[in-house]
């Protein structure tokens, strides 16, 4: 039997540069779809010595549906708890744009200094077919401008593509360094 961290996909897989298709009905089947990416987010975390898992979108288990799940309080790795956001639209960008470190389980070990507005609003449907809005800053806000990139077919490292300087591994020890130019061409990242 495979372990639910296997059903992440990683580049240079073509499927993450999909574009995910709207979710009509709220079915069984993406109930099923939603208990699989906790899982594999899960899963994939306790494989980690470094790393807590946050959220995760459907097209990275290869489900290309507008959905995403980002874990509830990502400051305590012992609560497993997600919110849903099925069909999210961010609504207004605002705040001034933050530059940070982000990371992303489909890039295993690869992160990158991205930036991203502080603050956004964000309309979705919730598990009932229900419609939310939500305004998010900070971390929340950046896990959200990231994720509902996925299901636009958009990476991380496709923001900082012209900025070699911008990248970053993550070694044994759990630290962040400085990739070469010539380790980033060398890489899976952008075929």
């Amino acid at each position: 039997m495979t372990n639910p961290k296997d059903q992440i996909i990683t580049l240079p897989n073509p499927h993450l540069r999909q574009r995910s298709r709207k979710v009509g009905l709220v079915t069984g089947d993406v109930q099923k779809i939603i208990t699989d990416m906790e899982a594999a987010l899960v899963d994939w975390e306790n494989s980690r010595e470094h790393e807590v898992g946050v959220a995760l979108a459907a097209i990275q288990i290869d489900q290309a549906l507008r959905i995403v799940i980002i874990r509830s309080n990502h400051n305590n790795k012992e609560d497993k708890s997600f919110r849903v956001f099925i069909n999210p639209v961010i609504t207004k960008y605002e705040g001034p744009i933050e530059t940070d470190h982000e990371g992303c389980l489909s890039i295993k070990d690869i992160y990158g200094l991205i930036p991203r507005y502080q603050k956004v609003r964000v309309k979705a449907q919730d598990t009932s077919g229900r419609s939310f809005r939500i305004t998010a800053e900070g971390f929340q806000a950046r896990t959200l401008q990231h994720e509902i990139d996925h299901t636009n077919g958009t990476l991380f490292v496709d923001h900082i593509k012209n900025n070699k300087k911008a990248f970053f591994i993550l070694n044994k020890e759990g630290n962040l360094e400085q990739l070469d130019e010539k380790d980033i061409e060398l890489s899976n990242i952008f075929r």
